[in-house]
């Protein structure tokens, strides 16, 4: 009976108290993600879903875009494009897709990265058929309880496993 009534009220406090009631996902947009880089923009709730097409399988488009949301609302957009040229995402022509924008520096692969305090961009060669180069956007929900500090460090781990998997999905040679 105790164990049966401590059931009970441990269930009531997971029900009156949020928590995370959905699965972490392995895959997004048909790429493989490191759960533990994306956890942390996941907020507690009821239902997780992924939003939009594959980020690898666009047909004639050269972007592909998608959503992560929970409970129907956005935690994390990803977008990729394949572009014919290595962009900077420090100039001024995506300056408003970041707040506080630095440079990313220590990249494990070539390219250029600019973060910010709820967006990462980054382009990276490709030479894949129909990409000479990629475009990876990633922006998360940017009122979460965390500090500014600690998410632009997880923005930063998520981007750096992120992108190596859209690269190797995409069949690229650099």
């Amino acid at each position: 009976m105790a164990y049966a009534l401590a059931a009970v009220v441990s269930f009531s406090l997971t029900a009156c108290g949020g928590g995370r009631e959905y699965a972490v996902p392995e895959q997004a947009c048909g790429i493989t993600v490191d759960r533990t880089t994306l956890d942390p923009f996941l907020p507690d709730g009821e239902k997780i879903e992924v939003v939009g097409g594959s980020l690898v399988e666009t047909g004639e488009d050269t972007r592909g875009h998608c959503e992560i949301r929970v409970d129907g609302k956005r935690a994390v957009y990803l977008r990729v494009g394949k572009v014919d040229k290595l962009y900077d995402p420090m100039d001024e022509v995506d300056a408003f897709r970041f707040t506080n924008r630095e440079k990313m520096s220590g990249l494990p692969f070539p390219g250029e990265g600019a973060l910010g305090d709820a967006a990462a961009m980054v382009n990276t060669g490709c030479t894949a058929p129909g990409a000479a180069y990629l475009s990876v956007l990633v922006t998360v929900d940017g009122t979460a309880d965390d500090g500014v500090a600690e998410r632009r460090k997880n923005i930063e781990a998520f981007t750096f496993d992120f992108v190596p998997e859209v690269k190797k999905a995409l069949g690229c040679t650099v």
